[in-house]
């Protein structure tokens, strides 16, 4: 069964502007990780409200960024022929988002003389949690969508002002990252405290992450490739793999949760 989705990428207008579904979504997003940011103070995380906010602030609009710069890179032969087009929020890179927010972070953790690794894994879970929801926004966008595809998972864009291939049906690339992320999030959830030293909890979370990308790019469809057959997302996933899975190897180590109650001797 061949899914249609007919939805205009504008959600509405006010006067000349034009709120879009996608940056809908990606507002969502950063709400729902600030929310779980909150939601971690709350249950104890020993970061306080002011460190929250002062995340945000440094954290987005780094993120934005390097989002866009990466997007601007690996679209460069389009932007190089419309350089007035540059400067704008409608093509962003996930990947751009977390390691310009993470970079932007780092920097504020050196002046401040705080944690980075620490503040890492307490927001890792709701950064994977949050891509979810931005992936949504790309569904409805008709962006990052995959190779056609006859099976009956597929979906078709039938709505004349989608970034998809209209009228032809494509592997919902996007919403397999949705459930993948949300899998993703379950684990992230389930070793909260449970890692050793602090930042290996972010580690797992880019090895998830860059292992999800390094294959869903093969099935996915109009993206430039960098190093053929391998698009831009692929070569960081690589580079990021390269470095994480070693780092996880030689110095993660499994430890009980502060709290967790010892299991009753055996009475035998």
């Amino acid at each position: 069964m061949i899914i249609e989705i007919n939805v205009n990428p504008v959600a509405f207008s006010i006067g000349p502007v034009n709120i879009a579904w996608y940056g809908i979504m990606v507002a969502l997003a950063v709400v729902v990780l600030i929310l779980w940011t909150v939601w971690a103070v709350k249950r104890g995380a020993r970061l306080t409200m002011d460190d929250v906010l002062t995340a945000a602030l440094v954290g987005i609009p780094s993120g934005v960024v390097f989002a866009r710069l990466l997007h601007v890179i690996d679209y460069w032969d389009y932007y190089l022929r419309h350089p007035a087009q540059i400067i704008g929020g409608e093509g962003l890179s996930i990947y751009g988002a977390v390691l310009g927010a993470a970079l932007g972070l780092w920097v504020y953790s050196r002046v401040k003389k705080t944690s980075f690794a620490y503040l890492a894994d307490v927001l890792a879970p709701g950064i994977i949690l949050s891509q979810a929801v931005g992936r949504v926004g790309c569904t409805l966008n008709g962006c990052c969508y995959g190779k056609i595809s006859s099976t009956f998972l597929a979906i078709v864009y039938t709505n004349p002002y989608s970034h998809g291939p209209i009228g032809l049906p494509v592997h919902p690339t996007q919403v397999y990252e949705i459930i993948y992320n949300l899998a993703a999030f379950f684990v992230l959830f389930k070793l909260r405290g449970r890692l050793r030293p602090d930042g290996s909890l972010f580690l797992v979370y880019l090895s998830l992450y860059s292992f999800w990308r390094l294959m869903i790019d093969f099935i996915r469809d109009g993206q430039p490739f960098l190093f053929f057959p391998l698009h831009q997302a692929q070569v960081i996933a690589l580079a990021i793999l390269a470095v994480t899975v070693p780092l996880l190897a030689l110095r993660t180590r499994w430890v009980k949760p502060a709290g967790a109650e010892k299991e009753p001797a055996d009475p035998a």
